[in-house]
């Protein structure tokens, strides 16, 4: 199975990358300036970085077109995760509350497949100064914390998934267990 992470700029991209090596797929640290058609990929995961959004109509141009022509499942992970919202039609600001290291995030569809087999609350590592403030149409939220409304949401018809927090690190409860789920519908 052939995953990229597509490189936003974010400080744990390389762990992004290291969660999956260590899970046995075939991966790789892609600049986002790589063309859609050079990718191989069974999935994708969008990376988080440093831009901010807030105030902008459009994101990183690359990206639009993986979400675009991608017909394979997506894990878009902080900056990601606003990319994602923001190319659907969703709106990106600036939190009110910024949120920076441990979080509880409370998860409000437990049958999404990403966080099939998880508890309905856990602790995860959260740093953002923006965030999704509307849903992209298509869209549900998955999963809130008590300062972000959107803190995961899922596409109602396509494998797209967004985490305003980040799994990959060892202090996010059940990172690893997100990355097997998002895992399993590479599969499929």
């Amino acid at each position: 199975m052939k995953v990229p992470v597509i490189d936003n700029g974010g400080q744990w991209t390389h762990r992004e990358y290291r969660v999956l090596r260590d899970l046995g797929v075939e991966t790789s640290i892609v600049p986002n300036t790589t063309p859609f058609e050079r990718l191989e990929a069974d999935g994708i995961v969008l990376s988080g970085g440093t831009p901010s959004l807030e105030g902008t109509t459009r994101g990183l141009e690359v990206e639009e077109s993986y979400l675009e022509k991608a017909q394979v499942p997506i894990l878009a992970i902080c900056l990601g995760h606003e990319l994602l919202a923001q190319h659907f039609g969703g709106a990106v600001g600036k939190a009110p509350t910024p949120e920076f290291g441990r979080t509880l995030v409370k998860i409000s569809e437990t049958s999404s497949p990403i966080f099939l087999g998880l508890p309905d609350a856990f602790v995860v590592w959260a740093s953002h100064n923006d965030e999704v403030i509307r849903l992209p149409e298509k869209f549900r939220t998955i999963a809130r914390s008590e300062t972000c409304t959107v803190e995961a949401m899922a596409h109602e018809d396509r494998p797209l998934f967004g985490l305003q927090f980040h799994p990959e690190v060892e202090h996010t409860e059940h990172g690893e267990r997100i990355f097997q789920n998002f895992l399993a519908l590479c599969h499929r």
